[in-house]
């Protein structure tokens, strides 16, 4: 059940900030240097921190932002979205600040953040599974056909990969070798080859000009108060990081993902924060399907299941690749090339310099692909023992 402010200022984020934003980008964009914002545009920019502001103090004045929690959530995002804005545009830097010059905008979002258990800005849910739709049209930053394009098909990918979990999550209370596990282990294959469909799909048709100065720029970094929250990521929901743990790709024990872990636990909404809680209490199947290779190597069942269980962990490796040789490299690494000096220590959103994070992704993407490496321990060693026991039982 929403409020009258609340309402209005989501209408507002559906309507008139995406028309500014739009503007603003439209006028960068015909520039020598795109990545030039700062002073551009100020009469737009004043428009839309005078609305935006006019909205904050409205919703305060109200004072009931904080139930239920789908209204609330809502709210926060709409807030966020409209901070990722002022961010965009360089009317708030955290490497020029101390603290957010929208102090009753940061107010408000670490008042419902606070009662949500979220970070107090604009994450992933808000522009995919939990992105609204009225007539059709769901929430973003502007009118960009690209942006369209990027906001739907990390969507469909992020379904897929929820729908993968959800068959995975099932087999622990069965056991590796139940004939239903191999249902459950087609379901999450299934799900994750059309992860690798709509991904394509996405690096198809994304342009990468418009992408990487028109779209990526809405995810960087921002101060809410004093602190730096880092941008939204399409990876902050529990199903991927369900299906790392459940196959044994990657290990809650792991110094390295057990950060990555403990990072983004509060960008996710709090079910998937227990999503992830849970999974970490499940033993990985690999090391299920790694003790039944030493005395069952020789039955059908094991035959069926593992070579099926070979088949996710690939599927799962799979996207990983794709998200590493393909979104990163074309739309993040290679035009960051031709930017200017001074714009590149800001051109990542998670914060981070653009080098460390590529070997940050680079870390995770071996571990997903159980990649050999003798720096870092992978999965590989056991993949090849499954995949020894199902090829002694051939010969």
């Amino acid at each position: 059940m929403s409020t009258i402010a609340s309402d209005k200022f989501d209408q507002w984020i559906r309507t008139d900030f995406r028309t500014l934003n739009t503007a603003l980008e439209e006028i960068y964009f015909v520039q020598e240097d795109r990545a030039a914002v700062e002073g551009v545009g100020s009469g737009l920019k004043a428009d839309l921190v005078a609305e935006g502001e006019a909205h904050v103090e409205a919703l305060l004045a109200e004072g009931d932002t904080h139930q239920p929690f789908e209204t609330a959530f809502n709210t926060l995002g709409n807030l966020g979205l409209f901070m990722a804005a002022l961010r965009r545009h360089e009317l708030t830097n955290p490497d020029k600040e101390t603290e957010s010059p929208f102090k009753r905008c940061s107010a408000l979002c670490l008042r419902i953040a606070s009662s949500l258990g979220v970070a107090p800005r604009f994450v992933s849910p808000h522009l995919s599974a939990n992105n609204y739709a009225i007539n059709g049209v769901q929430k973003a930053f502007t009118h960009l056909p690209d942006e369209t394009i990027f906001n739907d098909y990390n969507l469909y990918s992020i379904l897929y990969f929820k729908r993968a979990a959800e068959a995975l999550m099932h087999i622990p209370a069965l056991g590796v070798s139940a004939s239903a596990t191999a249902m459950m282990l087609k379901e999450a294959k299934y799900a994750l080859d059309q992860v690798a469909h709509y991904n394509k799909i996405l690096f198809d048709k994304l342009d990468v000009t418009r992408f990487f100065y028109s779209v990526r720029p809405y995810f960087k970094s921002h101060r809410v108060g004093k602190i730096v929250y880092r941008g939204a990521n399409a990876g902050d929901f529990a199903g991927i990081n369900q299906i790392d743990l459940l196959l044994g790709l990657c290990r809650g024990d792991d110094l390295f993902y057990g950060n990555i872990l403990a990072e983004k636990m509060q960008y996710m909404r709090p079910e998937d924060q227990r999503d992830v809680q849970r999974t970490l209490r499940i033993p990985p199947l690999m090391d299920g399907f790694v003790e039944a290779a030493e005395r069952h190597a020789d039955t059908d069942w094991f035959q069926e299941n593992c070579k099926l269980f070979l088949d996710v962990c690939t599927a799962h490796g799979r996207t990983a690749a794709q998200h590493q040789n393909m979104l990163v490299e074309k739309y993040i690494k290679k035009p960051a090339v031709t930017m200017e000096t001074k714009h590149l220590k800001q051109v990542t959103a998670s914060g981070p310099p653009l080098g460390e994070l590529l070997n940050t992704l680079t870390h995770l993407r071996d571990l997903r692909i159980a990649a050999p490496r003798d720096d870092i321990q992978t999965a590989y060693n056991q993949i090849n023992q499954l995949k020894a026991a199902l090829a002694v039982h051939e010969i």
